[in-house]
């Protein structure tokens, strides 16, 4: 495929890459608007995030965004935070303006998208959060911001999840926050006294789409609606147990597609063409 000369660009940074959906959602969006831009698919390792970002700026990029395992450590390299990205201590959005590079977390608001237009209110209610990485930062915040009355977030590290929870707890006063070990005590624990189940981490992405965060799916039981920010492949192992349990279901596309329609904007200065992202990743489907 040609490049013409003026094409402007922008990039997802991280390991593994392989499997992200972004290119394909951010082609459809440019050409829907006519903007001549391109979005490329970069492998970045542990270790190489700074040279990486110093590179994209020096080589013209508009942006990027920014995904596992990068999206707390990029935060050291931002000229200035957003106030998601502050409040979340990570960064999935990177805007490149005259030198300076500007962090933004559109996870947050991808999320509580996501759950809105699934019809998931969480206002007042308890939730279950898995994971204490990036994605976990962003979910906590978007729950706390609106209403949630109590988070308990389990991580296979407890000391990850409990300093979390104290970041939260600074931030959220409103909101109860506890960490726990992902142990299966304090699972069946935790999700008996919730209504929505977050899985922030990315077990169960391709390729090891066989797996899920959860061994014993009789733990899930209606009317516990289950949200898995994995959306490749759309129908994780985590949301089958689910779906077979008779629970409600959100995959992780809806999610990609407002936070992708968020950066979009911080990028171009457009709105976003949301059904046409939508079209591109098969959240709904394509115009005959």
């Amino acid at each position: 495929m040609e490049i013409p000369p003026g094409t402007r660009f922008v990039a997802v940074v991280g390991d593994p890459v392989a499997h992200t959906l972004s290119p394909r959602m951010h082609a459809a969006a440019f050409q829907a608007r006519g903007l001549p831009w391109a979005y490329l698919a970069l492998r970045v390792p542990a270790g190489a995030l700074r040279e990486a970002v110093v590179g994209l700026v020096a080589l013209g990029f508009e942006g990027a965004n920014v995904t596992l395992p990068h999206k707390v450590a990029v935060c050291d390299l931002a000229d200035e935070l957003d106030v998601s990205a502050r409040r979340c201590g990570a960064a999935n959005t990177l805007v490149f303006r005259t030198g300076r590079v500007l962090a933004y977390n559109t996870d947050v608001e991808g999320c509580a998208r996501a759950l809105a237009e699934a019809g998931v209110d969480v206002a007042g209610t308890s939730v279950a959060v898995l994971g204490a990485g990036g994605a976990a930062r962003a979910a906590c915040v978007a729950l706390a911001e609106r209403g949630a009355r109590r988070v308990a977030v389990l991580a296979r590290d407890p000391r990850r999840a409990e300093a979390l929870c104290a970041q939260m707890r600074g931030l959220f006063p409103q909101t109860a926050f506890d960490g726990y070990p992902m142990e299966h005590t304090w699972l069946r624990t935790a999700l008996r006294a919730s209504s929505l189940l977050v899985n922030a981490t990315p077990v169960g992405m391709h390729p090891a789409s066989e797996q899920s965060p959860l061994q014993d799916a009789r733990w899930l039981r209606p009317p516990l609606v289950v949200f898995d920010m994995v959306y490749n492949p759309p129908q994780t192992r985590l949301l089958q147990q689910a779906a077979k349990m008779g629970c409600r279901t959100v995959g992780g596309l809806s999610m990609l597609v407002h936070q992708g329609a968020a950066a979009f904007e911080l990028w171009t200065g457009t709105e976003a063409p949301v059904e046409a992202m939508k079209r591109a990743v098969g959240l709904v489907p394509a115009e005959v």
